[in-house]
């Protein structure tokens, strides 16, 4: 295995400067530990970064300042200065300043990304309309991430250990989901999480377990037409080529427990997914989006402007995306050398066989 995906080069945006972003990666970032692993990149500046730190003296947290990526030194943290300029940061405040270095900060690390300066991103939350602009008309960063590496589509996917729930609707106001519920969406979702499944998260036959979109998945018809004219035949010819099942009722599905026996769950909408997987995440869940050429993660909250600057945030699930997104890149690296060497593949399959007959062989 190379020296970078031994211990990647991992970028990080700093997100809405008066939210949360920056306190989370300076949290995360002061256990030193981090360094074994990886080389983290802070796209921000060294002013912005250090108004933080005051407001946490307990942080054991150092770093080297860069404006190259020549320069990156893989023993310390990195801050690339996306800026020089005096910045007025207000923790809290929803403004125009926040919204605007955000989105330079974003601009430049998913840059490095397409270039590969940095192997993987974990994005700091965004206030969605305040980093509106003329060079960011998007609902979210998972839009603009399609956009920027022109693909055809991409997944939200949130994720929590062995958990993960996938969106086939996003930030879509509810009166206009149905519209969106249709053959082709349903279908190329299906397809990036299935694909995601096997190369990023290492499951060769995944199981997805596909939600309805009317309350008891429609009954049969009696409460709207979506689940026997749209989603069942859709599931129907999926099975084609992976393994679907469905529709479901989403209350009883995640109520008694019926996701822990999918790799994956696809939901129709934001809230029906969303709710759900944050109350079972307690906390550490990661917002994955699937179907890049590249690693990008997120925590699954936002910029919480109330607790802004107070050293108040939990940065658990900044963490978890943190090593989401390293092992996300190894799992890919290992698909990638599999597929290049097939024998490997069937030599680990033979290794995991014979373990299992040794196995039973002594139980008996």
């Amino acid at each position: 295995m190379s020296n970078e995906l031994q211990k990647p080069v991992i970028g990080f945006s700093c997100g809405d400067l008066n939210g949360i972003g920056m306190e989370l990666i300076i949290k995360t970032l002061s256990d030193q530990r981090l360094l074994d692993i990886c080389t983290p990149v802070v796209f921000a500046s060294n002013k912005t970064l250090n108004f933080y730190r005051k407001s946490l003296p307990d942080s054991n947290f150092n770093y080297t300042s860069i404006r190259e990526y020549s320069r990156i030194n893989p023993k310390q943290v990195n801050i690339f200065n996306v800026w020089e300029e005096e910045v007025a940061i207000t923790p809290g405040q929803l403004n125009e300043t926040g919204g605007k270095y955000a989105l330079l900060s974003l601009q430049e690390a998913t840059k490095a990304l397409k270039e590969g300066q940095i192997q993987g991103l974990v994005t700091a939350p965004i206030h969605k309309k305040n980093i509106q602009s003329e060079n960011f008309n998007y609902s979210g960063h998972t839009p603009y991430f399609k956009a920027y590496f022109n693909v055809p589509d991409v997944l939200m996917l949130l994720v929590a250990e062995n958990m993960r729930v996938g969106l086939v609707t996003e930030h879509v106001t509810v009166a206009d989901i149905s519209k969106y519920i249709t053959r082709e969406n349903i279908l190329s979702k299906l397809k990036i999480m299935h694909n995601s499944l096997q190369k990023d998260f290492g499951i060769d036959k995944p199981r997805i377990a596909v939600l309805g979109l009317n309350p008891h998945a429609g009954d049969e018809g009696l409460i709207g037409k979506q689940e026997e004219e749209i989603i069942r035949p859709t599931i129907k010819e999926a099975r084609n080529t992976m393994l679907a099942f469905g529709p479901y009722s989403a209350d009883a599905f995640f109520a008694r427990g019926q996701y822990e026996k999918f790799d994956a769950v696809l939901a129709m909408y934001h809230d029906q997914g969303l709710i759900p997987f944050k109350s079972l995440a307690i906390g550490e869940g990661v917002n994955y989006t699937a179907g890049l050429p590249v690693v990008r993660t997120s925590p699954d909250h936002g910029t919480a402007f109330d607790i802004a600057g107070k050293g108040k945030a939990e940065h658990s699930s900044f963490l978890a995306a943190t090593f989401e997104c390293l092992e996300i890149i190894r799992k890919r690296y290992g698909y990638a050398e599999m597929r290049q060497n097939p024998l490997k593949k069937i030599s680990a399959r033979m290794l995991a066989n014979a373990v299992d007959e040794r196995i039973e062989e002594t139980e008996g």
